[in-house]
């Protein structure tokens, strides 16, 4: 591969992004820019190494306790086709390519892959794969291995990439192969990657866009309107104690007719991102109740790509906006890059305002552990031998100031409520490992609750245009004669105002008073919170009084730090009656500012 450099001043950056779609994983040692100028990159290996740390005993399939490590080193070789977007020294992420691998030594291995040993390549995936990495045979295309929780760090001063803590799954095919199906994604070992990159094209750009000429905008809603397009993966990236931190890959498209704006930070006109997931369990057909069991700080977007994942037809448009039509992956592994994370405490969900300085994403002053800041589930929540028949879906949210900018300008443009989509994905693994796998296509442009087999989903907004929506869902199922089970369930779409009281007419004979929400953050320095103490995981108090059933929590003169339901996130509450169901009204109490609201809903009937 020649050194040459090629410089461009037109199409190529349509051309990089509309091609990839595997916009991957930022660093996490590396800032990001402001890219409303700058220099875009498109690097490809030109040497390296890869190591594979496999347990012998595992992969062979011998029951032992004690494992049996060896280590497989492989060479890069130099026809390898591997690519990597660098926006102003900063990783955007890989394009879909492999690395051929050159064995260096070798070890007692399954017969299928001894005799592919020779000719295995490490392939980056397509968009849509459940996982991002795999290791196939180059020619037959047979794949060994699945590789999940892996994270980028890219060097710009030396030109040098590195993906470590990649865990090595075997794949489905495989495990068919070695006559144990039971295997297919039983963690095998980890694999690293180093390699040094050369530059084959850049782009310079102007104010974040190249010099060419534009196509129209293709877009049919006015104004800019990101969406999440597809939600393509769930994985693990570490644990600590009891909890797992995992990460959800996002794909937004915009949908409008005008360029959304993207700019990175220092700049605060750029989407944030928060990932979600929810669990559906309960009753004898277990879609009794609908939970959220983990939530993530927000991923802060930086340089758009301009693929075409939703089929609008991209205009070409990338880097500090997103093109009308155009979409952008952030993959799992760069939503779960710690550095690039901030918490949700900074951020106003309904017109997306946050501060600029001091910077919401800033990490001085503490650690990271495996689960900091990504989406934290407990183990004992996705355990499929504690929750057997559950089924999981996961969530993603973008929320960006220039759609409310656009419908304060403009109004009745205003796209600031179809923002979130999920997609069911099914858990295995256990008890400390868990692999995920997609399950049918993304629900587009509605949240998790409405995936709740049999539930009633209600909207609420209580001060239109000036602040956003939730939903109140509710089921009311009979377990067994004479007893009523009612369960409820609110969902914080982007009301800034967060609700902190909600209370159901119920008579007085109820039992099995009951209360649920996903974990909160720690504190840390420049979180966003009140003295940098965190959110409190204080569960709501419930109060039966003059026949109604109150559940609430601190008020906000309180405890501006109470366990208030702040927006992209669900509540549960529940309780067990003798009386059947009747409509009612539930009343909902706001912890910032405003009046209660009503919700229609049903309650235990009242006797005579």
């Amino acid at each position: 591969m020649s050194k040459k450099l090629f410089a461009y001043l037109m199409l190529p950056l349509l051309l990089l992004f509309c091609n990839s779609s595997q916009n991957s994983v930022a660093g996490s040692k590396q800032k990001s820019p402001d890219v409303q100028s700058g220099t875009l990159e498109k690097m490809i290996v030109a040497s390296g190494s890869v190591a594979m740390d496999v347990d012998l005993n595992r992969l062979n399939g011998v029951n032992s306790a004690t494992a049996k490590r060896e280590t497989l080193r492989f060479a890069v070789a130099a026809n390898s086709f591997f690519t990597v977007l660098v926006f102003n020294n900063v990783l955007r992420g890989p394009e879909q390519g492999s690395l051929a691998l050159i064995p260096q030594n070798s070890a007692t291995l399954p017969a299928a892959l001894s005799a592919s040993l020779n000719q295995l390549v490490v392939e980056k995936l397509p968009s849509g794969e459940a996982f991002d990495l795999a290791v196939r045979d180059g020619k037959t295309g047979f794949a060994f291995f699945n590789i999940e929780g892996h994270q980028y760090d890219y060097d710009a001063g030396a030109q040098s990439l590195r993906i470590t803590d990649g865990r090595l799954l075997i794949s489905k095919e495989f495990a068919n192969a070695l006559g144990r199906p039971s295997d297919a994604g039983r963690v095998v070992g980890k694999i690293s990657i180093g390699a040094a990159m050369q530059p084959i094209e850049i782009t310079h750009l102007v104010n974040g866009e190249p010099q060419f000429v534009m196509m129209p905008a293709v877009g049919t809603q006015p104004g800019p309107d990101v969406i999440v397009g597809n939600l393509p993966s769930v994985e693990q990236f570490g644990s600590v104690g009891t909890q797992v931190g995992l990460a959800v890959g996002t794909d937004s498209c915009n949908n409008g007719q005008v360029d959304l704006d993207w700019f990175a930070l220092p700049n605060n006109d750029h989407p944030v991102i928060p990932q979600n997931l929810y669990r559906m369990s309960g009753g004898t057909d277990n879609i009794e109740r609908f939970e959220q069991v983990g939530q993530s700080w927000l991923k802060h977007a930086f340089a758009a790509a301009s693929a075409n994942t939703c089929g609008f037809g991209c205009n070409g448009v990338g880097g500090s906006h997103l093109g009308s039509g155009c979409s952008d992956l952030y993959s799992a592994s760069l939503n779960a890059s710690q550095s690039g994370l901030g918490s949700r405490a900074w951020v106003n969900p309904f017109t997306g305002a946050f501060p600029g300085s001091p910077s919401p994403a800033d990490h001085t002053g503490h650690v990271h552990t495996g689960t900091s800041h990504r989406v934290t589930v407990a183990m004992s929540d996705l355990d499929t031998t504690q929750n057997p028949g559950a089924t999981y879906f996961a969530e993603g949210q973008y929320v960006t100031p220039h759609e409310y900018a656009w419908c304060q300008a403009n109004p009745g443009q205003c796209n600031m409520y179809n923002n979130v989509s999920y997609r069911q994905f099914s858990v295995s693994g256990g008890p400390t490992n868990f692999t995920f796998s997609p399950v049918g296509s993304t629900a587009r442009s509605q949240p998790a609750i409405f995936a709740w087999s049999g539930a009633t989903i209600n909207k609420i907004e209580p001060d239109a245009g000036n602040d956003g929506i939730a939903f109140v869902g509710y089921k009311v199922t009979n377990p067994s004669t004479g007893v009523w089970h009612y369960e409820y369930a609110i969902y914080n779409e982007n009301l800034d105002r967060a609700i902190q009281s909600f209370a159901v007419p119920t008579g007085r004979r109820i039992r099995n008073i009951g209360f649920h929400a996903p974990p909160q953050e720690p504190g840390w320095a420049n979180d966003g919170t009140v003295g940098n103490t965190g959110y409190s995981s204080t569960p709501w108090t419930s109060v039966v009084t003059g026949g109604s059933l109150t559940w609430s929590c601190e008020t906000f003169a309180q405890n501006p730090n109470a366990n208030a339901l702040r927006w992209g996130t669900l509540y549960n509450f529940r309780f067990d009656s003798n009386r059947p169901p009747q409509d009612e009204f539930a009343v909902i109490g706001f912890f910032k500012t405003g009046v209660p609201i009503m919700a229609a809903i049903q309650g235990p009937q009242h006797r005579p």
